[in-house]
């Protein structure tokens, strides 16, 4: 199974985004889940992305050619794909996948975890989302996804999950995943 994240390439304010990307990441490779995100070796996807590799799980990364080098694309990955655009980047994201989450980052993030949403919204796929709440940062985001519920701007509640447990979330978005208490 693999999971797409959308996340950070900055750290965050104070240490707790980088402290759960890096949860995330070794719970990942324990669950024999492999990571897609957005190929950077900095920031939260960065953390991600070493802890995955860390714990010797899989990480494949997509990044665009025009923002290679200002990301500083992750060298050490399983598979790191280049790709033209930034939208080649989230269709071959979404190829990738089983699933997406999205963790604490800026407008890319948000404008990777809207084009899945949308995208599902509309057919293109059926895959589950969630949010990992870290320390409340998506509360607003969630508040106004409500309010477009509530004012009929959508039919369904779009996202799958969204949680603080790192656990809850990927049992959530992949249930048939491998669970290290189950072995």
């Amino acid at each position: 199974m693999r999971l797409c994240v959308f996340c950070g390439s900055r750290a965050g304010r104070g240490d707790r985004f980088v402290t759960v990307a890096r949860e995330l990441g070794a719970e990942l490779a324990a669950r024999r889940i492999a990571l897609v995100y957005g190929g950077a070796s900095v920031g939260v996807m960065g953390a991600l992305a070493d802890a995955v590799l860390a714990a010797q799980g899989e990480a494949f990364g997509v990044i665009p050619h025009g923002v290679f080098d200002r990301e500083v694309a992750h060298t050490g990955l399983t598979e790191l794909h280049v790709v033209k655009t930034m939208h080649a980047r989230k269709a071959l994201m979404n190829e990738m996948s089983d699933a997406f989450l999205a963790l604490p980052g800026g407008l890319g993030t948000f404008d990777e975890l809207f084009e899945a949403l949308t995208w599902r919204q509309i057919g293109i796929h059926k895959k589950p989302i969630g949010l990992l709440d870290v320390d409340g940062y998506f509360g607003e985001l969630r508040a106004m996804i409500d309010r477009a519920r509530r004012d009929q701007f959508l039919d369904d509640a779009p996202l799958d999950v969204a949680d603080s447990s790192i656990d809850r979330v990927l049992r959530a978005l992949l249930p048939g995943a491998h669970h290290p208490s189950k072995t």
